[in-house]
Parts: structure tokens; sequence; C-alpha cells
């Protein structure tokens, strides 16, 4: 049999037994691009921008969805539901991540595809903002059912993606070999002269296939820079400090490898195993052998297991969301007891959690600043394919930490001069970089 035992329901329409729809609803009642579109209306407010561009940013430039079919490894065939939105492309090729999760929808793909193009402006990288993503559950399927489902997908979007075009990139439940499937199927269905140039249809991919040493850690690698810059502005020091970790993929788990080095304790991590709580901490690095062998945190032994909601409730210093969206709702805001969230995840903060972290003076560095490492050294990777060069790790890192540091402090030198939270800074400095692209290119015809 191909799929595990153990492995989440997901919800399947009526189909007859051969086809089987591969379907699940979401989880949150919440609107993420809903969400989004408000926090983008308060930059907008902040920072001068012409009626047009407004119009222009308020929904992306192309939504493709294809319905494609699958044969499993026991001969059935389930009919899957794909998406890439390209939101926009003013500062360069679309760009942007693909998702395989069983609670992907057009809506949530929309704001991740908005959130990139602001990310890509924030950072001075010169892409454009896309997204993507399959709705299924990852460890129902076996290898090479998702080796089939990956091609077929990268087939069906055709020329939709391209080098030049629209660079798609590992985001949650995919990986580098996600992306070298993809890959692969884009260089030989497509023009077999221009083969080689062809590697950079995507980034994060595996060292051997072209990808960039130090890709994947960027993500986590940025957090922690941004969590640097902000004990540097605030005398902070973050040897002994504690912090607490939703979410132990790759983006937390780099995360708290690299705090660790720091001197950082973690004295409470969640994923969707369990949750852990030690207020001695607990050792990212044994604990990463542990989700490497159990496929998560749950059973853990250096630590003992709490509830969810009480992992909110844990006292520390830094609070960093890693998982998924409208993590940090109005409710959980009351009850964190921390100086600073860094949202390492995409979106882990609703507007009503917003709010009360705001009342509360709990300071923010929001998601499109604090995870930007991974589309930076997705762009350094891209650079390498064309150039057919191959970076060292200090040169890697050295260029992400010089960019995620002027980033910041222009993020922060908006946010004082306008007094405005750091999120609607972030999203005024990027939209005002795309705002001069406008104004000088006008809009054809």
């Amino acid at each position: 049999m191909s799929k595990k035992p153990d492995a989440p329901d997901v919800v399947e329409a009526t189909a007859p037994a051969s086809v089987k729809a591969a379907t699940t609803s979401p989880a949150s009642a919440e609107n993420f691009f809903e969400v989004h579109l408000a926090q983008l209306q308060r930059a907008m407010d902040a920072a001068p921008l012409e009626d047009h561009v407004r119009l222009i940013l308020s929904q992306p430039k192309n939504e493709v969805i294809v319905n494609f079919p699958v044969r499993m490894d026991d001969g059935s065939y389930e009919l899957f539901t794909g998406y890439r939105i390209q939101h926009n492309n003013i500062k360069g090729p679309y760009k942007g991540g693909i998702r395989y999760h069983h609670e992907v929808t057009l809506e949530e793909v929309k704001a991740l595809a908005a959130l990139m193009t602001y990310k890509c402006a924030l950072l001075n990288v010169p892409f454009g903002g896309a997204k993507g993503g399959i709705r299924l559950t990852p460890s129902k399927y076996s290898q090479t059912e998702l080796e089939r489902i990956t091609r077929r997908f990268t087939h069906d979007l055709g020329n939709n993606i391209g080098p030049e075009y629209d660079i798609p990139a590992p985001d949650v439940g995919t990986n580098s070999q996600t992306m070298v499937w993809m890959m692969d199927t884009y260089m030989n269905t497509h023009n077999a002269n221009d083969k080689n140039a062809q590697r950079g249809i995507v980034t994060g991919k595996t060292l051997n296939s072209g990808g960039s040493v130090g890709r994947e850690k960027a993500t986590g690698q940025g957090v922690v820079y941004c969590i640097q810059e902000w004990a540097d502005e605030h005398g902070f020091r973050l040897d002994g400090c504690t912090y607490t970790l939703q979410g132990f993929g790759n983006v937390g788990s780099h995360t708290a490898q690299i705090l660790s080095r720091l001197g950082a304790v973690m004295v409470a991590v969640e994923d969707h195993t369990g949750t852990l709580y030690n207020p001695e901490g607990i050792y990212p690095r044994k604990l990463v052998e542990h989700v490497a062998e159990h496929g998560g945190v749950a059973g853990y032994p250096g630590a003992k297991t709490i509830t969810s909601d009480e992992f909110w409730e844990v006292e520390c210093d830094i609070c960093i969301p890693a998982a998924l969206e409208l993590q940090v709702t109005e409710e959980v805001a009351r009850k964190l007891k921390a100086r600073v969230v860094v949202e390492a995840a995409n979106g882990p903060t609703t507007l009503g959690g917003e709010r009360v972290m705001a009342e509360r003076g709990i300071e923010v560095i929001p998601d499109m600043m604090a995870n930007a490492g991974g589309v930076v050294v997705s762009y350094f990777e891209w650079i390498q394919n064309k150039r057919s060069e191959s970076w060292q790790l200090q040169e890697v890192d050295s260029r992400l930490h010089f960019m995620m540091k002027n980033a910041y402090q222009e993020m922060r030198a908006f946010a004082r001069a306008n007094d405005v939270d750091n999120r609607t800074a972030a999203l005024a400095v990027a939209i005002q970089r795309i705002n001069v692209m406008y104004v000088e290119r006008g809009v054809f015809p």
C-alpha cells in the first residue's frame, strides 16, 4: 500500500472507487487575503501612492488553476487542484514558493503571492511576487507518488513558469527534491538547446543539481539576523535569553540551531505532533535528530509535554511563530509573555492579534522582513546558475547579512519617522519603491 496508515484523514469528494478527489477544507475561518488587504491599506495610508498603483496592486495579475489526475501506486487515480498565482512583476520575474498542504486555498495563495511582491521590493531583490500550491497531505503519499504529482503539476503549468518569467521555490511541504523534479520536468519539456540555461527555472535545489550553499538554512539565518538587529537596537543580550518556537520544520529547526550558537535558550517548542516545555532549555540539535527519526517533536525525552494553550503562555523574551498563517489570534496575543514576536512564518498574526500586541507593547518583526532570507538566497542561487558560478558559504552569508540589515534599518527608520508599527513601515517602504517604478514607466498603452 502506498498510503501511510497513521496519516491524518482528508475530506474526499464522492467519486468512483478508482478515482478519489484529493481535497480538504481549510481549518481557519478567517480569510488570509482579506487580512493582508487590511494590512496593506494601513501602509498605503502611511505612504503616498498613485491611485492607479493602488488599483494595480489590489489584485494579482494572473491566477493559474490546473486540475490534473495522477495514478497512484495501487493503480487508482486522484484528481488534484494546483495553483500558481502571479501577483506583480514590475521589478522582475515572478518569484515564490510551491507548498503542498491540505489547507491550500486560492485566497491563501493570493495573499502569499502579494506578500512576495512586497518582500522582494523591501529587500531590493529584482523579482516580483508569486506563490503556488497543491491541496494535499504529503505524508499520505509515497515518494514515487509525490514525484508523479510534482512532474504532472509542472507539466500542466507549462509556459506559465520559466527561468526569466516565473521561478518557483520550496515552501511548506516541499523541499529541494521537489524542486529537482520540477527542474528536470521543465528541462525535458522545453527547448533542448537551452537545457543548461534552464537550471534557473527553480531555486532551492540540491547542491548537485545547481543549488546554492546556504539556501537550506537561509530563511532561518535571516530570522536570526533580524533578531540580532532588534537586540542591537534595544541593547538586549542574546546570550542567555529565552525563546519559544512554533514550528520545527526547515525554518524553525535552522533558526533554533543558529540561535543556540548565540547562547539563546529554547524553552518551548510546538509542531503538528505535539508541544514541549523545559525551563532549563531544549537542545535544538538533539531535537533535530529526534524529529528525523520520529517525524515530529512528540516523545522527545528532554522536555515535558504541555498543551498548545500553555505553549503561548510560556514566559520568554522572544516568541517565534514559524508554522502557518493566522496562528497569533486575539486570544493568543493576550496570553503572550514575550518582549518581541518574530514572524518566521508567513502571515502568522491576525488583525485582532496585531491590535492586542500593540496595546500590550509587544513589538513585532513582520514576516516580510523576518523570513526574507529565503528569497534573498534564492536570488543568489539564480545568479549563480545564470553565471555558471558557485559561491562559498561565507560570501552567501555575508551578502545575505548586508541585505537583511539594510532592509531592517530602512523599515525601522520609516517606523520611527512616521510613528507606525513595523509591518506598516515594511509594507510602506516596499510599495513606495513599486510606486516609483510605475510612475517612471507608466502603464502600457
